[in-house]
């Protein structure tokens, strides 16, 4: 019988296992802990570019409801971790980083890829720590995970020097076993008074609205809402990252309003809604300048009820009441505290509320629908998400990359759940994240139809996943708007200089053949005849699949930018 006790990199395994961590997104490296996870059937996804790993590790968590963890070798690895990683410090997505250390009899000699990880992570991490001996190391572990899942979620770094991971562990005293592996970790909420007040500020209000933000879906809040929006009657408002937070499809859903304000958006029928809120709820919203079209949509003089987990989120851009908790568990307490209001007033109101939202949807589709049923070549994007609509099912996951992907979802999908997920690179808004956050999701949940929309110019970033695809057997379908330019960046060039910059026009690439070279199944579509039956078969193949779309250059979202300089209104019949 073997007495050899287990290396830190072993314990450090263990550790990982009991926090229910069953993948870990990395290149085998460092490699002691990789091969140690390995050993004990924890799935190492081995990614092709090193910035994706953290991406992946974001979407795995944000659909999981789990901590993604992500591993790096020191030095060049670790420097593209810090993209991902402020990603998930901006939206609120924990993720545990284990990144090697030069052995620690090298530090401060120049060893090869030597750098200072601590000042590195310092501003895209809540916590970043370096195991020093081989006695604290299931403390360490545990403290990332408490890092990463309490208060506002966001990244933590461990720091494990490579020798160290190669010594026999230090048995402790004190023996763990909890599981701090799920998020959010503490449910806390505000004291009873505060949300007695804060009930009958709505039920008083006359005209009170929500607007919910991505911290409804990462605490699992958007049942709690859904009762909320009944019961008292309120319209819900969300953010490009809080759709999917109520179900787009109920009579006081308003749908997502931010900058997309253009003459064919939705937000052009609906931010008079906000604008008469005499009480806006908020909840889980940073109030930034995507949110708010530049806070433009917030009048002064309402009255704001802001709750977050974060306590300095809070009246950071207006003055609120203080709601400070986690959503479900605030909300919860909200909903029952409304319970005993006097709501006849908004009960009374609620027809003609529904009557005006009804409104403002349907002059909505009545000036997209041109576009949305455009057969010209190359295809309009509103064309390609109305096909896509024709999809979509409770259970499907649409991932987006930055730019104009995440507004063609934002703006052209409609939800038709609470809790439908819809993922966005919000937090930074970086370009070539929309495979790897999708790659992640459809890991998190692998039966759920997986759907990434990207653009030619983001996909450019990430195109060597597609080999991770299928060597990892990660099945979803890729939808490639190929317009041969890099649209945010010509059109708002365009805007503010009346002129663009070279970088802005590609050569032609041919998008499906490399996905067919790396052995995933690859078609491109030039006609809207042929689109609805290659997305059809797309979502019901077991296999990597991208379809390519050719599309117009000229296309572009409904954003405030454009409005009355590219954008020239458009009127309803009649008027």
């Amino acid at each position: 019988m073997s007495t050899t006790k287990p290396t830190v990199a072993q314990a450090i395994a263990q550790a990982l296992a009991r926090h229910g961590v069953e993948v870990i997104f990395g290149q085998s490296l460092p490699s002691a802990v990789i091969l140690a996870a390995e050993a004990i059937g924890i799935r190492q996804i081995a990614y092709r570019q090193e910035n994706m790993g953290g991406t992946m590790a974001d979407g795995f968590a944000r659909i999981s409801g789990k901590v993604g963890v992500v591993a790096a070798q020191n030095g060049p690895a670790a420097t593209l971790l810090v993209p991902p990683l402020a990603e998930a410090l901006k939206a609120s997505v924990p993720i545990v980083a284990l990144v090697q250390e030069v052995e620690r009899h090298q530090v401060d000699k120049n060893a090869f890829q030597e750098l200072d990880h601590i000042a590195l992570f310092a501003s895209c991490a809540k916590w970043t720590r370096r195991i020093g001996t081989a006695d604290r190391v299931e403390d360490y572990v545990d403290a990332a995970f408490i890092a990463a899942t309490s208060g506002r979620p966001g990244p933590a770094v461990l720091l494990l020097p490579a020798d160290l991971l190669r010594e026999e562990v230090v048995a402790s005293d004190h023996v763990r076993r909890a599981n701090l592996g799920v998020w959010p970790l503490d449910r806390s909420r505000p004291a009873d008074a505060l949300v007695q007040d804060a009930a009958s500020m709505i039920a008083a209000a006359k005209f009170p609205v929500v607007m919910a933000g991505g911290g409804v879906l990462s605490a699992d809040a958007s049942a709690v809402l859904a009762r909320l929006q009944d019961l008292a009657s309120l319209p819900v408002f969300t953010t490009n990252m809080g759709k999917g937070a109520v179900d787009e499809m109920h009579p006081l859903s308003c749908g997502v309003l931010g900058a997309l304000v253009g003459p064919t958006a939705l937000g052009r029928f609906t931010k008079d809604i906000l604008g008469d809120a005499d009480l806006i709820l908020q909840v889980g919203t940073r109030n930034n300048q995507n949110g708010t079209d530049s806070w433009r949509l917030v009048k002064p003089g309402t009255s704001i009820i802001q709750i977050d987990v974060d306590p300095q989120e809070i009246g950071r851009n207006y003055e609120a009441v203080r709601l400070v908790g986690d959503a479900a568990a605030t909300l919860e307490a909200l909903t029952q505290a409304l319970a005993s209001c006097d709501l006849d007033a908004r009960a009374e109101s609620r027809p003609s509320i529904e009557a005006r939202i009804a409104k403002a949807w349907n002059d909505f589709e009545t000036v997209r629908a041109p576009l949305a049923t455009a057969d010209t070549s190359p295809l309009r994007p509103e064309r390609v998400m109305a096909e896509l609509q024709k999809l979509l099912t409770a259970q499907t996951i649409v991932a987006a990359d930055a730019s104009y992907s995440s507004m063609w979802v934002a703006g052209q999908l409609r939800g038709a759940h609470a809790g439908m997920r819809f993922i966005t690179p919000r937090g930074l808004a970086g370009l070539g994240w929309g495979l790897p956050l999708a790659m992640g999701a459809k890991i998190a949940r692998p039966d759920a139809p997986v759907v990434a929309l990207v653009g030619d110019g983001g996909f450019a970033h990430s195109w060597a996943e597609l080999e991770t695809m299928v060597r990892m057997d990660v099945p979803l379908t890729i939808i490639l708007l190929n317009n041969g330019i890099l649209g945010f960046q010509k059109d708002a060039e365009t805007v503010k200089f009346d002129a663009y910059t070279s970088a802005c026009h590609f050569k032609p690439v041919d998008h499906a053949a490399i996905a067919r070279a790396c052995g995933c199944e690859g078609v491109r579509v030039e006609s809207a005849e042929d689109l609805p039956f290659r997305l059809r078969e797309a979502l019901a193949s077991s296999r990597p699949t991208l379809v390519e779309v050719m599309t117009d250059p000229g296309a572009h979202p409904p954003i405030s930018l454009f409005a009355g300089k590219l954008d020239p209104m458009v009127e309803l019949p009649g008027q």
